[in-house]
């Protein structure tokens, strides 16, 4: 459909597998699961729900009349009794018994607690995924001397595989976080219209101890080991902030990286991938841009303007809870996760296929290497019988001159040739050329990438399978 707006994420980026979690089948799906999970747990503490109403009620859990519920939702202004009205249309003689003793909230709040833990899942398998990428990149570069920058000035060597372990890094801790709220996310559970459980202490006749236990099955038929300890009619919007902080913080790395690769592909060291038909420009038919990194720097930024709407929606969550919440969160909450899925599919299709130039590495470090052998320089020259203050002096002003002399023109650094015919640094220039092995000065970069692989990165990647389904960037 054309004639009407679709929003990009699930036109464009998002996976078909994030897109169907979060699609109204699947939420209202939920919902259904739900209140034979609620009606189940209540017939087994005593309450007379006859078994041929549960069974009804599974038999078409997974038939949603849609326009139905769309009819009932245009009389009733209401989502959930909409669907109360829905379910009990398709499933009558379990009418009576649906959504008995609960309040809106455990639907909306328990489907979207396991809603998002589902997709904090696929995140992680996305997150492994790019990990068991640059794996297979960084050791075959793990060895391959390259400038490191700080202050984005040349600074000293590193090699092209230690680089791709900062990336890694990153994405380490993001799993590390989001294993943390895997691990720690409750259900809502069984709580009432203010989070007293009122309604359930009656409909027990006052047996607290039934109400205590069906939290706990509810909560347990729903794969969850804990429900929150106490709300009011909501669970605290805080877990929301909570997941969305790491949702962010995987989409801030990607950035990252992504950002990194914007500027390597400027200097013609490394760029992405690019297919035999691609047009770079629309004008200039010569240019390869960095599309797809551009577009992780555009959803991530998407992404992180998000992350404070969470803490923001939690503060104003009046009492025992207020609606403003609603709409805001129908919309923030799919779409962080929906932006993140395709960042991270962007991302394993870069990190799969990059593409590395080491003659224009080599060519660059050939014009920094001799600034960085000033150590070397200074300990050549006192061999010689200079002084070492002398020596730096010395240093420090051709230094300067080789460097200007490049940037207005010159076609290399000569700051050897400079530094062998100064009679009083008194070093050959065989002798200084000598210091110039770049594999020198890149220090233990090779065995660490080694290291981090073998003690980080593999445990976390031999753990996980590598996900089944195979994504095509549609754009």
């Amino acid at each position: 459909m054309n004639d009407t707006y679709s929003s990009p994420l699930s036109a464009r980026y998002a996976s078909r597998a994030m897109l169907e979690l979060w699609s109204p089948q699947e939420r209202h799906r939920l919902w259904r699961e739900l209140w034979i999970a609620l009606a189940e747990s209540e017939m087994e503490l005593g309450i007379d729900i006859p078994v041929s109403a549960i069974e009804e009620m599974r038999a078409v859990a997974n038939d949603i009349d849609f326009d139905a519920a769309a009819s009932y939702e245009q009389r009733f202004r209401h989502d959930v009794m909409a669907h109360v009205h829905t379910f009990g249309d398709a499933a009558p003689s379990a009418r009576r018994f649906i959504h008995l003793g609960a309040t809106s909230a455990f639907v909306t709040d328990n489907a979207d607690l396991v809603l998002m833990h589902r997709a904090l899942e696929m995140l992680r398998e996305r997150a492994v995924d790019v990990l068991r990428a640059l794996s297979q990149f960084a050791v075959t570069w793990k060895d391959e001397p390259t400038l490191g920058y700080t202050h984005l000035q040349a600074a000293q060597l590193t090699t092209v595989g230690k680089r791709a372990t900062l990336w890694m890094q990153d994405l380490v801790l993001d799993i590390a976080d989001i294993d943390y709220r895997l691990a720690t996310m409750p259900l809502r559970g069984v709580k009432g219209t203010t989070g007293t459980q009122a309604s359930f202490l009656r409909l027990f006749n006052g047996d607290d101890a039934k109400v205590r236990e069906l939290d706990r099955r509810v909560t347990a038929k729903m794969g969850f080991s804990t429900s929150i300890p106490v709300s009011g009619q909501t669970y605290t919007r805080k877990i929301d902030a909570g997941v969305l902080d790491v949702v962010a913080g995987a989409a801030a790395s990607a950035a990252k990286f992504a950002s990194d690769m914007r500027m390597l592909q400027a200097f013609g060291e490394i760029e992405e991938p690019f297919e035999k038909e691609q047009i770079g420009s629309s004008a200039m038919a010569y240019k390869r841009n960095p599309m797809r990194s551009e577009r992780i720097n555009a959803l991530a930024r998407f992404v992180l303007s998000l992350e404070t709407n969470a803490n923001e929606t939690h503060s104003v969550q009046y009492f025992e809870r207020t609606l403003d919440d609603s709409a805001n969160r129908r919309l923030v909450i799919p779409e962080m996760f929906l932006a993140t899925d395709a960042i991270m599919l962007i991302y394993h299709n870069i990190a799969s296929g990059l593409e590395v130039h080491p003659a224009r590495i080599a060519a660059r470090v050939a014009d920094e290497l001799p600034f960085m052998a000033t150590e070397e320089l200074i300990v050549r020259s006192v061999e010689a019988g200079g002084d070492r203050q002398v020596a730096h002096e010395i240093i420090r002003r051709h230094s300067v001159a080789a460097a200007t002399a490049m940037k207005n023109g010159a076609p290399r650094n000569d700051m050897l040739d400079r530094l062998a015919g100064d009679p009083e640094f008194a070093v050959p220039l065989d002798d200084l050329r000598s210091t110039l092995d770049a594999r020198r000065f890149i220090g233990r970069a090779a065995v660490q990438v080694m290291e981090f692989l073998r003690e980080v990165v593999e445990p976390l990647v031999g753990a996980s399978s590598e996900s089944s389904e195979a994504e095509v960037l549609r754009v």
